[in-house]
């Protein structure tokens, strides 16, 4: 086996880690490694010369007082991330250290000389460093966006908090969970222990809450955290970040009152509209029928001995009579659609269209008129309504007729998956007058006409009247055509109603 001291120098020749001793007040190098060596760019001529005369660093420095500090008084010094310019091929370049100075003591505990070793954490101070600029970064992004971040310890309940934080809590004492809590709105206290039970077993705290100001006003904040995880699964620590949301709250609690506001003044209007349409159907019908029976009875005892004038200004009052009312019938159809609700049932669409082929029996054979009607599925939907839907359509298709020539309707449906809902998409197709692209969608305002009255009968509210039956029903309608080529109306519902009443 080796002798012990060259064992010990074969060691410190071989290690990495720079290594030298000084001995003596002068601080003479009595001993460096190849390592020290290299740092210092120096070659083994240095050894036995002082280390004031020969290495700048040394001159430069309070690195000489250190040593002769640990010489003196025995007590070991030890430096972390310390900057000193190294010489590298000429150049003065700044690295940085951990390094120590260790008291060497001989056999009777006389101080004798300093070993010194050191480790170039360079690379790791520029790491450190950017972690450093990427928090202050962070904390001053958190800060701009008028937020405050927190961390507490679960083991120690210990909380660490920015600035900004504390003047969000309105606290600037120690800061602890009690007092914290203390600040929340009573009501909202169960809110926070509710999202903190929560947290443990999803793993994210989120909460609104009112924090009480000193002179006891209120401000809305929003708390967000994540719970991390110690190595054996256990919650350890919460870090977070605290958002003032005052403004908002505010604002939603403006809007939800002009929410409210609108509502009661629309659900006001609604009931004048529904009283005003009940005054229509009661109080303007009666006078308008009796306007019917009387010009009816003129018109049977008196209208032979009549001239042909005093004949047409009687056939004009029967007809302006017949048109208020349909006016009066359609106004309250449109305004009550949506007061009541009506059971959802199954309906057989092919018997619904052969009801309408009886009630518009002397139309058809009048005008002359083909209704062809193709095999139509079953769908859910309130029958009454349904029934004028398609009623309606296929009465429009027979009024808008060309001139002398009958009209030709055509029914016919395909079963479709829409968004995921499996409807039925019902064409209603003519050989009528058609429509104009550009009116595709006006033709469905209420009261809105493509044609005078004197052209074609109807109170302007039928296609309105359809699109609110659609839209109870959760569907969609259209039309398409050209002008003087037929028009097609495109329904389109869902085969079964996700409610019971619609």
């Amino acid at each position: 086996m080796p002798n012990n001291l060259i064992f010990l120098q074969d060691i410190l020749l071989h290690t990495p880690v720079p290594t030298a001793v000084y001995c003596t007040d002068d601080l003479v190098i009595s001993f460096a490694n190849p390592a020290m060596l290299n740092l210092w760019n120096k070659d083994k001529q240095i050894i036995g010369k002082k280390i004031a005369d020969s290495i700048a660093d040394f001159q430069n420095d309070s690195i000489s007082e250190e040593i002769l500090r640990v010489m003196k008084t025995g007590i070991p010094f030890q430096a972390s991330d310390r900057k000193l310019d190294i010489l590298i091929k000429g150049t003065g370049t700044p690295l940085f250290f951990n390094y120590n100075f260790t008291p060497l003591r001989n056999e009777k505990g006389i101080i004798y000389g300093v070993v010194h070793t050191c480790t170039e954490v360079t690379k790791l101070h520029e790491v450190r460093s950017q972690i450093v600029n990427s928090d202050e970064m962070l904390e001053m992004a958190i800060e701009a966006c008028g937020m405050g971040t927190y961390e507490i310890d679960l083991i120690s309940n210990r909380i660490k908090t920015s600035e900004n934080f504390k003047k969000l809590w309105s606290v600037n004492s120690e800061i602890t969970i009690d007092a914290l809590v203390a600040k929340l709105h009573p009501e909202d206290r169960e809110l926070r222990e509710k999202a903190h039970r929560d947290a443990l077993e999803n793993g994210v705290v989120c909460y609104e809450a009112r924090i009480i100001q000193k002179d006891n006003s209120v401000r809305w904040i929003k708390v967000f955290g994540k719970i991390v995880k110690d190595e054996k699964g256990n919650p350890s620590t919460i870090f977070g970040v605290v958002q003032d949301i005052h403004d908002q709250k505010e604002f939603e609690v403006e809007l939800k009152r002009k929410i409210e506001e609108s509502t009661l003044e629309l659900r006001r209007s609604n009931d004048d509209l529904l009283h005003f349409a009940n005054v229509v159907s009661h109080d303007l019908q009666e006078p308008v029928r009796k306007i019917k029976i009387f010009n009816d009875f003129l018109q049977n005892e008196i209208a032979n001995r009549l001239p042909n004038r005093s004949v047409m200004h009687l056939n004009k009052i029967a007809h302006s009579a017949h048109r208020m009312q349909c006016i009066i019938e359609g106004l309250l159809s449109y305004s009550t659609i949506d007061k009541s609700s009506q059971p959802v049932e199954l309906i057989f669409l092919n018997d619904l269209v052969e009801n309408i082929r009886t009630d518009l029996e002397l139309i058809i054979k009048e005008k002359g008129a083909i209704l062809i009607v193709n095999d139509l599925p079953e769908i859910e939907g309130a029958a009454i309504l349904i029934q004028q839907l398609f009623y309606n359509l296929i009465q429009n298709a027979m009024k808008f007729t060309k001139a002398n020539q009958p009209p030709r309707i055509s029914i016919t449906s395909t079963v479709k998956n829409i968004d995921s809902v499996e409807s039925v998409e019902i064409s209603f197709k003519d050989n009528g007058i058609g429509v104009d692209p550009i009116y595709a969608e006006k033709i469905f305002t209420a009261f809105e006409r493509l044609h005078s009255k004197n052209e074609y009968e109807g109170n302007g509210i039928g296609l309105a009247l359809c699109q609110k039956i659609v839209d109870r029903h959760n569907g969609t309608i259209m039309v398409t055509g050209e002008k003087e080529n037929g028009a097609e109306f495109i329904v389109t519902l869902p085969l079964k109603q996700a409610n019971k009443n619609i």
